[in-house]
Parts: C-alpha cells; structure tokens; sequence
C-alpha cells in the first residue's frame, strides 16, 4: 500500500512508569491504559520502561540506571518521544529532555493533547485551550506562537520587558479572556435549562470507553458518534425518549479517567454543568474491565471534584455480554452497588428493566396527570402556570381541563382538580 505524503507519520515513542511495590496498582493494565493513550494521540508505543521506586528522583523522576535504560531504549527503536505516565515537575522535564535529547511529556500532556485533538465545538476548544495555558504557563517554553495574533498584543511590549515576560502576559490575558467567555456560556447553559422543566433530565457519566454513547443510542435510537477509543466523545450530546408517555432527556458526557487533569476539569465546567443540573446521572461501567473498583472510585473522585457527589445516581453495568456465562455477576455488582442494572447496550439485554427505573424516577419528580380547574379558581390555574409543564389545554363550559407533568409536591397543593393520573 503506497503511503499518503501530507499525512503526518505517527511518533514512536518510549513509555515510562514508575511505582512502588505496595501501590496496589497493576502495572501491566497501567501500561496497557497508557498505550492507549499514545495510540490516541497519533502515537506508537514502541518500548516500555518500568522501576519500582518509594519515591521519585526528584532531579529526573527514575533513578541514573533507568535513565540509562530509556536512553537505550529510544536508541534501538529510534523513538522521538518519551511518555511519562506520571505528573512532572518542570524542573523535571527540562532536565530529561536535556538527559535524553528527546521531547518528554507526561500525564497530563498527553491527555490535554488527545482533548486538543478531539474537540470540535467552540465551546471544547475553548475548554481545552484554557486547560493547556493553565497547564504551560509555570513551564513556558515558547509553544503558543498563536499568541502573538491576540488583539492588545503586539505593540503592547514595555520597555525592558523580555521576550518571555511578553508570552506569559499574553496568555494570562488570553486565560482571561476564555475564562470569561466560559462564564458567559455557562450562564447561557442555565437559561437554556429552564426551558427543560418538565422533562426528567438524565446524564451519563463513566470511566472513558466504557459505551456510554453506545447507550444512549441503544436507549434513543440516536445516531451519537460512537469509537472504540479513548475520550471518543468531549461535547455534550442530548437526546429524548419517551417512555409511557413521559418525556425523559439523556445526556452523553465526558468520560473521566484515571488521574484526570485538575485544570481540565476546571476548564470543562462548562459541558460538566450538565451533570450538576440533571435529575439523575447513570454511572455507566464496563462490566468486564479487569480495573472495575478503580474506574468507579475513579469517576466517584471526579464527580466529588465537580461538586456532584450528592446527585442521586443509578449504576448502570454495561457489556455484561462479554462476561464468562460462569461469572457470577450478582456477587460481582454486590461489591459496589447491588442495586444497579446490569445492562448489553450492544445486544439489548437489561435495557427495558432500566428503562423502568428511568420512568420510575421520572415519575418521582413529575408526575403525568390531567387536571380540570374550574374558570372561578384563578389562583390554582396561576400555580398550575408557575409550576407545571403544561402539555395540553382545552376549555368547556366549568372551565380549563389539562393535561400537565407535575412534581409531587406540587400535586399535592392541586389534589382536588386530579380527574386522571397522578
């Protein structure tokens, strides 16, 4: 096969990690996580170096032997780049790019590139951009050269002032800047939300790749973007579906790794805000991910982080179609939450027991009901205006007769007019 010229080669690079021998951690999966991480990025994990290390060198992380290794490493498979599954200091990475000769980076990096890779909407972009100037700027090293296109920019320069004082003022302003446009469109998100009421809101959360998109296509019969790969969707996607009649909002997020970025978490509010204003969120987990426990807590740390650890949420146990029939699932969902749904969104299995559960919490916060408030009771039918989603009206000679979706509290002070439902 003849190879594309304008398509960019993948980079080889060399993987390291480091930990200690009582971290609990599988270092064969780490790895394996971190592979898939490269391989997002356009990258070739070509070589793999591992030490198991207290603590870290504080000069270059792994010891002299190691570095040694690496060195030798990137030799014989001719690697151009070095992957640290770690967070570095920046100390740390000028002295192993120095070590090395080659370009280093770390966690954090490398998710925050795979991000800038995958976003799509303004908004995303906006979010990413602010994670990588948050995450530069104690490190600059003259990369964001788009700077200097930022009105109030150039010409701006003071007397004395160098080169890399220039970049670091320019992206504080730009930081800003998308701060504030981030604000603004968090803001609108609110708005847009109250047009919502009535409607049961539900948003997917989960480790990444654990086929949250998958479900809710399978829920909806959506066309959401779905790839085996990591990070596969970063915008926000909302979908209807109606069940009995009652009006039910799903929203794809996000999915959350290991070790997840502080400042993109912090920059991504924005598209999280989705989560803090649901009704319910549906934990989606791989069923058969040997690192089940550490997914979960995982994503339980990010949604504590975010500031929705006290949404009710329902565990969704998905890809049970590719458990061992010999497994005995029940004992497996009982370590962490006995009472969520085991779920196939690839071949249907569980779907309609958790399409109960979604209208039963539906149900719990609007109720469908018709109600026939007389002309003379103008107080009620204001109430019912403030307070409901009105989804039909019609009039006879006693007065209004409607058919609305009503919180219980709310029905309980319009109990006398109920001719249905409820």
């Amino acid at each position: 096969m003849s190879s594309n010229p304008t398509t960019n080669p993948r980079e080889r690079a060399v993987l390291v990690r480091v930990q200690a021998q009582l971290d609990g951690a599988d270092l064969d999966l780490r790895l394996e996580e971190l592979t898939l991480l490269a391989d997002t990025a356009g990258c070739d994990a070509v070589a793999s170096v591992t030490q198991n290390r207290e603590r870290p060198d504080p000069k270059t992380y792994v010891g002299k032997g190691k570095l040694d290794e690496v060195k030798a490493a990137i030799e014989e498979h001719e690697a151009e780049l070095v992957i640290f599954d770690h967070d570095l200091k920046p100390s740390q990475q000028r002295n192993l790019e120095q070590a090395l000769g080659r370009t280093v980076i770390d966690r954090t990096q490398l998710i925050l590139d795979i991000f800038a890779r995958r976003a799509r909407t303004r908004l995303a972009c906006w979010e990413v951009e602010l994670a990588q100037l948050q995450y530069e700027l104690p490190r600059f090293r003259r990369m964001w050269t788009h700077l200097s296109r930022i009105e109030g920019g150039v010409g701006f320069r003071g007397p004395g002032e160098t080169q890399l004082e220039v970049d670091r003022r320019r992206a504080r302003e730009r930081i800003h800047m998308l701060q504030q446009r981030l604000r603004d469109a968090e803001r609108q998100k609110e708005i847009a939300s109250q047009g919502r009421e009535g409607a049961f809101t539900v948003a997917l959360v989960g480790y990444t790749n654990v086929g949250k998109s998958t479900l809710l296509n399978a829920l909806t019969g959506a066309d959401a973007f779905v790839e085996d790969r990591l990070f596969a969707t970063l915008d926000a996607t909302t979908r209807r579906m109606a069940v009995d009649g009652q009006e039910i909002l799903l929203t794809d997020t996000v999915g959350f790794i290991r070790d997840l970025p502080h400042t993109l978490v912090a920059s991504f509010h924005a598209t999280l805000s989705e989560v803090l204003l649901a009704d319910l969120l549906l934990h989606v987990a791989d069923l058969s991910s040997p690192e089940l426990g550490d997914q979960i807590a995982s994503v339980r740390s990010v949604l504590t982080e975010i500031g929705a650890a006290e949404q009710p949420v329902l565990m969704v146990y998905n890809k049970v179609d590719r458990m061992d029939p010999e497994t005995d699932v029940a004992a497996m969902v009982q370590r962490f939450e006995a009472d969520g749904v085991v779920v196939s969104a690839h071949t249907g299995q569980g779907l309609e027991a958790l399409r109960g559960r979604l209208l039963s919490g539906a149900r719990e916060r609007h109720r469908r009901v018709v109600l026939s408030i007389p002309f003379e009771d103008g107080k009620a039918a204001a109430y019912l205006e403030a307070h409901a989603k009105v989804l039909e009206r019609s009039f006879d000679e006693r007065g209004v007769r409607v058919t609305a979706l009503l919180a219980p509290a709310d029905l309980g002070r319009l109990r006398e007019y109920v001719v249905a439902g409820g």
